[in-house]
């Protein structure tokens, strides 16, 4: 059964607004999701984006991360810093931990304390791993999915999910059965799906995705794709984003939204400015 994520932040008029609106909707024989008012979901930054940058100056790209209007990070690596130092140059600047990448193995037994200990430190509950190496049979995938299973009920205590995050081989058929659906439906929903939007649209249809798993999109990576100019900047490629934004806000329950930009085409932190400003276009 799949959990709900349902915010009830509404105002009396903005819940009569709803029902009425929905009431019209029945009426009309539709099925779109509605949304009264735009979800307050914080936007990230992938420091992987920003990684050259990051490593020569951390203090100084936090800051820079701020000004531009981020409300936080997802990290990729902590710089060699412990824990209560990256804590600190996060408060410095008025930013959230919002998530994490994680090699698989930081989740074994021997390793799986101290990444707790460490997420704790920093205020995560995201942490999601990027590629799984080797895992090209559907048992295979099948192991992964137990695997996931059983970690993400050790974390669940402490507040923190694991997911998984996708670039495109995942969509590949393995024995007719797309790897990417197999793994989420053999995974609880305890397991979110961090579907990275702007790999998905190179071979596939991230609004099928977020509707496919409802409530497990929990975290999203915000990137467009443009075969041509390799651009990822929202707006100038393939998504369509007022759709997406409203799956988002809907059906897949998604709390975090964490722009990435990989393009390589903008020196320091000129992309994910650019990036920040084409996503807002969207969210109004």
């Amino acid at each position: 059964m799949n959990k709900k994520r349902i915010s009830s932040n509404l105002t009396r008029g903005e819940f009569i607004r709803t029902t009425a609106a929905g009431t019209v909707a029945l009426m009309a024989g539709t099925a779109l999701p509605l949304r009264a008012a735009r979800k307050d979901i914080p936007i990230g930054v992938q420091l992987w984006s920003v990684r050259q940058t990051a490593a020569a100056d951390l203090p100084g790209t936090l800051a820079g991360i701020k000004k531009i209007g981020y409300d936080g990070v997802e990290f990729a690596g902590y710089y060699n810093k412990k824990a209560k130092e990256v804590r600190k140059l996060l408060d410095d600047n008025g930013l959230k931990a919002l998530g994490s990448h994680l090699q698989l193995q930081t989740f074994a037994d021997e390793a799986i304390d101290e990444t707790i200990e460490f997420s704790n430190v920093l205020g995560l509950k995201y942490l999601a791993v990027p590629m799984m190496w080797g895992v090209d049979t559907l048992d295979a995938w099948k192991k992964a999915a137990d695997n996931f299973n059983g970690i993400a009920e050790k974390l669940k205590p402490h507040g923190m999910e694991i997911g998984f995050h996708n670039h495109t081989g995942e969509f590949k058929p393995v024995d007719d059965v797309v790897p990417l659906e197999y793994f989420f439906s053999n995974t609880s929903d305890d397991v979110f799906m961090q579907l990275d939007i702007g790999h998905c649209i190179k071979v596939a249809d991230p609004l099928y995705y977020l509707k496919k798993f409802p409530g497990r999109a929990r975290s999203v990576h915000i990137k467009d794709w443009n075969p041509e100019t390799k651009s990822n900047i929202p707006g100038e490629g393939d998504v369509k984003w007022p759709e997406t934004i409203e799956l988002c806000e809907t059906v897949a329950g998604t709390e975090v939204y964490i722009i990435e930009e990989e393009s390589g085409s903008f020196k320091d932190l000129e992309g994910i400015d650019k990036m920040l400003k084409g996503l807002k276009k969207f969210l109004v």
